[in-house]
């Protein structure tokens, strides 16, 4: 049960979402509550508690923070990321999805689809960048990856 169980995301200094991005934010903790896989390794040759796991995820000092705890409440392991190697894929990501948001409300099919196309390109980008950053401390395969950095999006740039 290598698994992501429940999610929490710490928004409370954020200011309220666009209702794009709450959407998106919705549909990203869906998601991944129903198909995820999230693997602990044994770490410095300690045995790492089992899943499913409960992961909040905030910023704090400048640092993105996994808390992962057991469905028991035992904390499982905690890490902390640097932000600055997600800035640049972040900041796309949210340009070309305010390039979406607006080509739905206003251009043909075919153009919303090459601008789809460069926006799950982005996305993409970020759920590599995730998975390197994590190598270690967490193995996600790509669509966990993916919808984490969806969520990671909204906490860093403040919903």
């Amino acid at each position: 049960m290598s698994r992501i169980s429940q999610i929490e995301l710490d928004d409370r200094n954020l200011p309220p979402p666009t209702p794009e991005i709450e959407q998106e934010r919705k549909v990203a903790i869906f998601d991944l509550i129903e198909d995820n896989s999230f693997v602990l390794p044994k770490r410095d040759e300690r045995d790492t508690p089992a899943g499913p796991y409960h992961l909040a995820l905030s910023i704090r000092e400048k640092r993105l923070v996994f808390d992962i705890e057991t469905e028991g409440g035992d904390k499982a392991a905690e890490f902390h990321l640097s932000l600055s190697p997600f800035r640049q894929v972040v900041k796309d990501y949210y340009q070309i999805c305010e390039s979406y948001f607006t080509a739905v409300k206003t251009l043909p099919p075919s153009q919303i689809e090459t601008i789809d196309m460069a926006r799950r390109g982005i996305h993409n980008e970020g759920s590599r960048v995730l998975q390197e950053r994590l190598e270690g401390k967490a193995e996600v395969d790509t669509d966990t990856a993916r919808r984490l950095f969806t969520l990671i999006c909204v906490l860093h740039f403040g919903g």
